[in-house]
Parts: C-alpha cells; structure tokens; sequence
C-alpha cells in the first residue's frame, strides 16, 4: 500500500507540474491578483476533486461516460461558462488592474469560479477514470475507501504544488504590475486562458 501510494504521488506530482488548463488558470489569477487570490483559485479547483473522487467510487462517473449525448452536454455547459468567463473580463476596464483602490475578486468568488471550473470540465472525469483504477492495491477489498485514499493524496499534492506556483507567480506581479501597458496585457491573458481553456474541453 505504502509503495503505491508513494508511486501515485509521483505521478500526481508529475501531471501537476505539467501545463495544463488548471495551473495556467491559478498562475495567471495570481500573477493578476496576488498569490492569497491564487491559492483561493486553487482551494477551490481541488475541492471539486472531492465531487469527482466520489462519482468514481461509487461508479457514477462510468455511466455518464457511457452516455455519449449526456457527456457531450456537460462539455458543452463547461465551455460555455467559460465563454462566459471570458465575455465578463473582455467587458472590463483593463485599467483597473493596476489601480489599488479598485475592488478585486473576493476570495470566496474566486473559490466558487475554481470549483465550477473543475466540476463542468469532463476531462477531469475521464481523467479520474484512466488514472484512479491503476493504483488500486487491493481490488478484492473495499475499493470505496481506496479510491477516497487516492482521491485525499491527489488534492494535497496538487494543492501544495498549485499553491507554490500561486507564490511564485504572486511574487513576479509585484515586479510586473509597474511595467506600463500591462494592463492590457493581463486582461487579454485572461480572455485567452478562458477560450482556450474551453476550446480545450470541447475539441481534444
């Protein structure tokens, strides 16, 4: 049990490292908002693991991968919240990410958009279907806890790994934020993650 969890933390770690639609989010948050906004960004996208975690357990997820129109339709409401997403930063003044006195996310906002984002991407299933059921140490046991285990080790690592790019990149925005024109560019950013973001869930 031990050397399995052991190897699936590598592994957790691995993917977490590699770019991907959820760590571009959480880097471009804090390089936008600070690091505190990305960290809430990730509290938020871990926490619907626990939704994902439980649909696998109790085999929930296989059946709506089974239906082809129903998994189709979560995939379109996925990318249409992020269109959303994007059409609400395109509506904003660019200008307001360099002003202080401009009011920013709240910390419980940016954990509900992170907790969405998870929950309409069905990626993350599919994904908790290939990956989750290879690390079973004991098939004949109770695969219900098991996968609860795997489920508990995959948020922590992804969340110690989501938060030191949140600091690393909330370090850089200080440096960032004095540069002229920026502005811009962090809004354009945001639109561009979110496109492509649900560009991804629709098309690969």
């Amino acid at each position: 049990m031990i050397e399995t969890l052991i190897s699936f933390s590598l592994a957790t770690l691995a993917l977490a490292i590699s770019p991907g639609p959820d760590n571009i989010y959480v880097l471009t948050q804090s390089l936008i908002n600070g690091t505190k906004s990305g960290i809430a960004t990730t509290a938020g996208l871990i926490s619907g693991c626990i939704v994902h975690t439980t649909l696998l357990a109790f085999g929930i997820s296989a059946i709506i991968t089974a239906s082809e129109s129903l998994f189709y339709g979560i995939k379109v409401l996925g990318a249409c919240y992020l269109l959303y997403l994007a059409y609400k930063v395109y509506q904003s003044d660019d200008t307001i990410l360099l002003t202080a006195s401009a009011p920013k996310k709240t910390y419980i906002s940016l954990f509900k958009t992170g907790v969405i984002m998870n929950l309409v991407n069905p990626k993350v299933m599919i994904f908790f279907l290939a990956f989750f059921p290879g690390f079973l140490w004991n098939e004949e046991g109770n695969t219900v806890a098991q996968f609860y285990i795997l489920g508990l080790v995959f948020m922590i690592v992804s969340f110690l790994t989501f938060s030191s790019i949140a600091v690393m990149a909330g370090q850089i925005s200080k440096l960032i934020l004095e540069k002229k024109g920026v502005g811009v560019f962090l809004k354009w950013l945001q639109i561009l993650v979110f496109v492509g973001i649900a560009l991804y869930i629709i098309v690969v």
